[in-house]
């Protein structure tokens, strides 16, 4: 088919085929018949800190688990953070509320999963787990990333403890050599796999693979032992072990890698990620009955990167790897904004502060939503005249936690095919914050206007 070139073939296009969300159940009935039986639905945003982002991907998520059969939710977050919150939302845990559930999420940006959103969505899945009659029925909550190297150990050696004191001994001097590392002043955990890789790549410091490749296979090679004692019941803790542990191997190459200028970092998190979900529907699939699974990251992470610049640099990512490896059982959702305001910081580790989105470049896919007069609506991007519509490669704005508008060109914008990179998008043309569930005075009071101080 021929693409659409008239501005006027595209705005009839865009606006005959967007799909209205008018905070109504239904909203969202078309795109769920269309992509809610796929085993794998990811969700994206286009940045960390954008409320309705949060909100409409609850939404569709809360759609999933109650029409179609969404067995586990899976985040861009560590591992051990988001394994407390499963046992709470299994009612397994001493966790008073959903709000101490979060509390183990501290490493920057904890925004990102400690905010109103993400708590009352923690809540609702509590409640929803609560009225299943059968276990079986009941809905997780995982991370997928590999920032935890050190709460990660401290879980696999928390478990060896309990199951094996004399294994637990043998980790505890393998993963010492990753631990061994003199911390500067001010050092604290959070950033110890950051001080880790820095002794690799500048202090001569000999890499601990051995190590931890062989703290992973004595586990996987000991679990048959440990299940056939303790029984099936302890199947869940030694999975989740068995997790740390891989992720303690991903995350030492990650951060001895991560001082190199190239790619290889970006790919060996996403590669990571994805090992997670794969390892997590063969885990919930093991009694015989399918699993779905919804998958909360960036659109970074779940566009199809070989649509985007990432591709033509040599990354890949989570999505594309998982359309490689199952095909049409994997649904890409991607979100959009055209202006509004944001949480990000402006440095690493700095506080979360409201700033305010520009407006989106004219020749980017937010402006042209924008420009065509899309508010609040998703885009079914299958629809031949929609393929047409938006054929033409465009600038794609990402931002995660950090955001500097004074450089957006070149710190948030790359070029990308969107219909390539998506099975739908939701484009909400203005939006507001997060609200951190720890506000500070800074957040409050947002960014001064850009004619501060002279108010001209």
């Amino acid at each position: 088919m021929t693409a659409l070139v008239s501005d006027v073939e595209v705005r009839h296009a865009l606006v005959r085929s967007a799909h209205p969300l008018l905070d109504r159940p239904d909203d969202y009935a078309h795109l769920l018949r269309r992509l809610g039986h796929r085993r794998f639905v990811l969700i994206g945003e286009a940045s960390h800190g954008t409320h309705e982002f949060y909100r409409e991907r609850a939404r569709i998520t809360r759609d999933l688990i109650r029409s179609h059969g969404v067995t586990a939710v899976v985040i861009e977050g560590d591992w051990p953070d988001a394994a407390r919150v499963n046992r709470y939302v299994l009612g397994a845990s001493d966790d008073p509320d959903a709000r101490s559930a979060l509390s183990g999420f501290r490493r920057f940006p904890a925004w990102m999963w400690r905010n109103r959103d993400v708590l009352a969505f923690v809540e609702w899945l509590r409640r929803h787990n609560d009225a299943q009659g059968d276990p079986e029925r009941k809905v997780r909550f995982h991370g997928m990333d590999l920032y935890s190297l050190q709460a990660s150990i401290a879980a696999v050696l928390e478990y060896l403890d309990r199951t094996d004191p004399a294994e637990a001994a043998r980790a505890r001097a393998r993963y010492a050599c990753i631990e061994d590392v003199e911390g500067g002043q001010g050092a604290s955990a959070g950033d110890a796999g950051q001080r880790y890789g820095h002794a690799v790549a500048y202090r001569g410091k000999a890499p601990c693979e051995d190590e931890a490749v062989a703290q992973l296979r004595s586990l996987r090679a000991r679990a048959a032992g440990y299940l056939a004692r303790d029984g099936a019941t302890a199947e869940d803790e030694q999975f989740y072990a068995e997790q740390n542990a891989r992720l303690v191997q991903d995350a030492e190459e990650y951060y001895h890698q991560m001082y190199r200028a190239d790619v290889s970092s970006w790919n060996l998190r996403d590669a990571h990620m994805t090992g997670t979900l794969d390892a997590l529907l063969d885990h919930l699939e093991r009694g015989g009955g399918p699993a779905r699974i919804a998958v909360w990251a960036h659109n970074s992470h779940l566009g199809d990167a070989r649509a985007t610049g990432m591709g033509y640099r040599g990354e890949w990512n989570v999505g594309q790897l998982l359309r490689q490896r199952y095909g049409n059982d994997v649904a890409l959702i991607g979100m959009t904004t055209s202006s509004g305001e944001v949480t990000a910081a402006t440095h690493w580790g700095d506080d979360p502060q409201r700033k305010q989105v520009r407006p989106a470049r004219p020749d980017s896919y937010e402006g042209l939503f924008h420009a065509v007069g899309l508010e609040r609506c998703w885009l079914d991007l299958s629809v031949p005249d929609v393929r047409d519509a938006l054929a033409f490669p465009r600038l794609e704005r990402f931002i995660g936690v950090i955001y500097r508008p004074e450089t957006e060109l070149v710190s948030h914008y790359a070029e990308a095919r969107i219909a390539d990179q998506f099975d739908a998008v939701v484009h909400i043309d203005r939006t507001g914050p997060v609200v951190p569930l720890e506000r500070s005075v800074r957040w409050d009071l947002g960014e001064p206007p850009e004619t501060f101080p002279t108010g001209l």
